[in-house]
Protein backbone atom coordinates (compact mmCIF):
# COMPACT_ATOMS: atom_id res chain seq x y z
CA UNK A 1 0.00 0.00 0.00
CA UNK A 2 1.37 3.55 -0.71
CA UNK A 3 0.14 7.03 0.40
CA UNK A 4 0.74 9.99 -1.22
CA UNK A 5 -0.53 13.13 -0.25
CA UNK A 6 -1.14 15.77 -2.76
CA UNK A 7 -2.27 19.72 -2.71
CA UNK A 8 -4.65 20.81 -5.58
CA UNK A 9 -6.54 23.49 -6.59
CA UNK A 10 -10.22 23.28 -7.11
CA UNK A 11 -11.05 25.07 -10.14
CA UNK A 12 -14.44 27.67 -10.96
CA UNK A 13 -15.92 24.15 -12.26
CA UNK A 14 -15.69 22.68 -9.04
CA UNK A 15 -13.81 19.57 -10.76
CA UNK A 16 -10.61 18.40 -9.04
CA UNK A 17 -8.50 16.40 -11.12
CA UNK A 18 -5.36 14.58 -9.72
CA UNK A 19 -2.57 13.05 -11.87
CA UNK A 20 0.14 11.55 -9.95
CA UNK A 21 2.87 8.66 -11.10
CA UNK A 22 2.98 5.29 -9.59
CA UNK A 23 5.07 2.09 -9.45
CA UNK A 24 1.75 0.32 -10.68
CA UNK A 25 0.73 -0.87 -14.42
CA UNK A 26 -1.67 -2.79 -15.33
CA UNK A 27 -3.66 -3.20 -12.31
CA UNK A 28 -6.44 -2.57 -10.58
CA UNK A 29 -6.48 -0.48 -7.30
CA UNK A 30 -8.13 0.99 -4.87
CA UNK A 31 -8.37 4.58 -4.03
CA UNK A 32 -9.27 6.93 -1.36
CA UNK A 33 -9.64 10.39 -1.56
CA UNK A 34 -10.30 12.67 1.16
CA UNK A 35 -10.77 16.49 0.21
CA UNK A 36 -10.33 18.74 3.09
CA UNK A 37 -10.52 22.63 2.26
CA UNK A 38 -7.05 24.35 3.83
CA UNK A 39 -7.20 27.77 5.58
CA UNK A 40 -5.79 30.55 3.96
CA UNK A 41 -3.06 30.25 6.00
CA UNK A 42 -2.11 27.24 5.24
CA UNK A 43 -1.50 27.70 1.55
CA UNK A 44 1.76 29.27 0.80
CA UNK A 45 2.67 30.07 -2.80
CA UNK A 46 5.89 28.05 -3.13
CA UNK A 47 9.00 29.35 -5.32
CA UNK A 48 9.14 26.00 -6.68
CA UNK A 49 7.74 24.97 -9.89
CA UNK A 50 5.69 22.85 -9.62
CA UNK A 51 6.54 18.87 -10.98
CA UNK A 52 5.20 18.25 -14.59
CA UNK A 53 4.67 14.79 -15.74
CA UNK A 54 4.13 13.32 -19.08
CA UNK A 55 1.45 11.03 -20.56
CA UNK A 56 4.26 7.97 -19.41
CA UNK A 57 3.94 9.63 -15.85
CA UNK A 58 7.49 10.67 -16.31
CA UNK A 59 8.53 14.36 -14.62
CA UNK A 60 9.20 16.70 -17.47
CA UNK A 61 12.75 18.42 -17.64
CA UNK A 62 14.50 21.13 -19.07
CA UNK A 63 16.70 17.92 -20.02
CA UNK A 64 13.86 15.71 -21.09
CA UNK A 65 12.46 18.81 -23.16
CA UNK A 66 15.55 19.46 -25.01
CA UNK A 67 16.21 15.64 -25.77
CA UNK A 68 12.57 15.34 -26.76
CA UNK A 69 13.11 18.35 -29.13
CA UNK A 70 16.69 17.23 -30.74
CA UNK A 71 14.99 13.53 -31.28
CA UNK A 72 11.90 15.43 -33.63
CA UNK A 73 14.76 17.54 -35.52
CA UNK A 74 16.64 14.71 -35.93
CA UNK A 75 13.26 12.47 -37.26
CA UNK A 76 12.59 15.67 -39.87
CA UNK A 77 15.72 15.49 -41.26
CA UNK A 78 15.85 12.06 -41.56
CA UNK A 79 12.46 12.10 -43.76
CA UNK A 80 12.60 15.48 -44.95
CA UNK A 81 12.36 15.44 -48.70
CA UNK A 82 14.42 17.62 -51.16
CA UNK A 83 12.43 19.76 -53.47
CA UNK A 84 12.99 18.01 -56.61
CA UNK A 85 11.60 15.12 -54.95
CA UNK A 86 8.11 16.98 -53.84
CA UNK A 87 7.67 18.17 -57.50
CA UNK A 88 8.54 14.93 -59.09
CA UNK A 89 5.81 13.79 -56.99
CA UNK A 90 3.36 16.46 -57.74
CA UNK A 91 4.01 15.84 -61.43
CA UNK A 92 3.17 12.14 -60.62
CA UNK A 93 0.18 12.62 -59.09
CA UNK A 94 -1.02 15.33 -62.13
CA UNK A 95 -0.42 12.38 -64.75
CA UNK A 96 -3.37 10.21 -63.13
Amino acid sequence: METIKLRAHIGADGILQIQTPTDLEDTFVEVVVVVQPLADTEVAVSKEPQTRYNAWGKPTTKESISHAITSMQQLQREVALDKTSIRSMIEEGRRF
